[in-house]
């Protein structure tokens, strides 16, 4: 690639990563504000935000943390939790570029968030490094400088305010997904198939007793897998490649 084409790259993933970092921020606003009230200082709250990027792991393992609990329940508690992001590695390796090598891949699989993971996969050409820097950067920001606003003005602000605040991601996350739904009937088959099967081991009582972390894989895979026989890609859409 040119130093232009890398840049433009670069920028295509600023405006696409903007959006999730705009999400993020009131999520993790809220994270901040839950985390001085478990005890936390401001600058611990910022430090586990920055090097972690993922929020029900932080939460529920903050709530571990607040408990007393030992290091392995939080290990075991987080690798139930995020253990869907194993499965999102595999199928985003399939997308990127030669450009995503070595110490590379450690960002792509620090950054690789169930919103980033979409962006990138509904991306019509492969994902190269400069993008997926680009679409990293605002993500980081927005969820670690919530954290650090939560912490130290969160006491200020309303109640509805910061409720408010924890529904931004899902608009976020729906404002996504819908545009490739809208155009692929296989999209919109496996978001369906998804959405149905979660609300099965939400409400399910027999079903509702499996973790989170594992419901997550389950549904995304079975929808998957039943998309892929219902509509299966020919060699000819994928470039001739078997």
């Amino acid at each position: 690639m040119t130093r232009e084409e890398k840049r433009k790259s670069f920028l295509e993933g600023i405006r696409g990563g903007l959006p999730i970092g705009l999400g993020y921020f009131p999520v993790s606003f809220t994270l901040g504000i839950m985390s001085i009230s478990e005890g936390l200082n401001w600058w611990e709250a910022t430090m586990i935000s920055l090097f972690n990027m993922t929020s029900a792991g932080q939460f529920s393992g903050l709530t571990i943390m607040a408990a007393g609990g030992t290091l392995i329940e939080m290990a075991l508690n987080q690798f139930v939790i995020n253990l869907r992001y194993a499965l999102m590695s595999i199928t985003l390796s399939q997308k990127v570029d030669d450009s995503i090598t070595g110490g590379w891949r450690f960002l792509a699989a620090f950054s690789n968030t169930d919103e980033i993971f979409a962006m990138g996969m509904a991306r019509e050409r492969p994902v190269d490094r400069w993008f997926w820097e680009g679409l990293s950067i605002p993500p980081i920001l927005g969820w670690t400088l919530g954290t650090a606003f939560g912490a130290l003005l969160g006491s200020v602000l309303p109640q509805r305010l910061l409720d408010a605040f924890g529904i931004a991601i899902y608009g976020m996350f729906v404002a996504i997904i819908i545009p490739q739904a809208r155009k692929s009937r296989a999209a919109l088959f496996t978001l369906l198939l998804g959405a149905a099967l979660s609300c099965c081991f939400y409400y399910v009582p027999l079903l509702s007793r499996v973790p989170a972390g594992f419901s997550v894989i389950i549904c995304a895979v079975a929808a998957a897998c039943l998309a892929a026989l219902l509509f299966p890609v020919r060699d000819e859409e994928k470039g001739g490649c078997a």
